[in-house]
């Protein structure tokens, strides 16, 4: 099972970063605070994947070391997951690393969400019946919390998609993602319907697999970003266009993709890996349709 080709970035677009540092800066001066958005926001609008591929490792090392010095801070621990988990997601190609670090991420956001409430701790691993519960219990103000270990759980689940027992947590996953919805279907441009969307399409139809419902979720995604998010339009041609064979759709999306300015605060970084995707996509589709 894979959730995509093209690793997990286009699903946890590098917006994880920008909310990793600024977690990080709730525990240090207003000055180095500030400093760290900024950094962030840097981020987040580089054009240049390669430069924050390379620069990457030094924020994992520094999430690493604030929480062994505050091990049970829910802000550094959601930090940390979320950056181990867009770099995994990203950047790493190789199979047994991309493990490691997606259990790390994992292991973040599990602590963190036994840090918020010791009725969430070992959540993951509860009776599906049981976390259905634990779930609904949840708020708005828990969306954060959730989203980001719902995606840490799908990025560990991809590391070890040949672990059936690991690919058994995925009916939980999806659960979390439309209880996200549930709670504030805008969150994050509404990347949990892009989740559920490729959820629905990872199968073909005569396998299980609901395209219908998967257009459904690529559909609102894509209106909630207003189109700005790229990667929406990506995955939508991906999962849904070719799953059904319908060329038409998925050169539409993808030359709208590769039209768009990838310039948009928040999001031009993971435009720019969206664009490169679309072209390689409609470069291959002749052999694919």
């Amino acid at each position: 099972m894979n959730f995509s080709p093209v690793s997990a970035l286009r699903l946890f677009p590098v917006l994880l970063v920008l909310l990793a540092v600024s977690g990080c800066a709730s525990v240090v001066s207003s000055a180095t605070g500030k400093l760290s958005n900024n950094l962030s926001n840097a981020i987040l609008n580089q054009d240049d994947p390669e430069t924050v591929e390379a620069g990457m490792p030094s924020y994992l090392m520094l999430v690493d070391s604030l929480i062994e010095g505050d091990a049970q801070n829910e802000s550094m621990l959601l930090a940390g997951s979320k950056l181990y988990g867009a770099y995994t997601a990203a950047f790493i190609k190789e199979p047994e690393r991309a493990k490691r670090l997606a259990r790390k991420a994992r292991s973040y956001s599990d602590r963190a969400l036994c840090a918020r409430d010791a009725k969430l701790c070992g959540l993951l691993d509860k009776s599906f019946d049981d976390f259905a519960v634990a779930i609904a219990a949840l708020k708005a103000d828990d969306v954060p919390l959730l989203y980001a270990s719902a995606a840490a759980w799908a990025g560990w689940i991809q590391a070890n998609s040949s672990d059936w027992n690991a690919v058994a947590q995925l009916p939980k996953v999806k659960a979390a993602m439309a209880r996200v919805v549930e709670l504030d279907e805008t969150y994050s441009h509404g990347e949990a319907h892009l989740y559920l969307g490729v959820f629905a399409t990872l199968l073909p139809p005569a396998l299980g697999g609901k395209p219908e419902e998967g257009r459904a979720h690529f559909e609102r995604a894509v209106a909630l970003s207003a189109g700005r998010d790229l990667i929406a339009k990506v995955e939508y041609a991906r999962r849904y266009a070719r799953i059904t064979y319908n060329r038409e759709l998925h050169d539409k999306l993808l030359q709208e993709v590769l039209a768009a300015d990838a310039g948009e605060p928040g999001l031009t970084l993971s435009n720019v890996l969206a664009k490169r995707q679309a072209k390689e996509l409609l470069a291959s589709a002749d052999n694919y349709f």
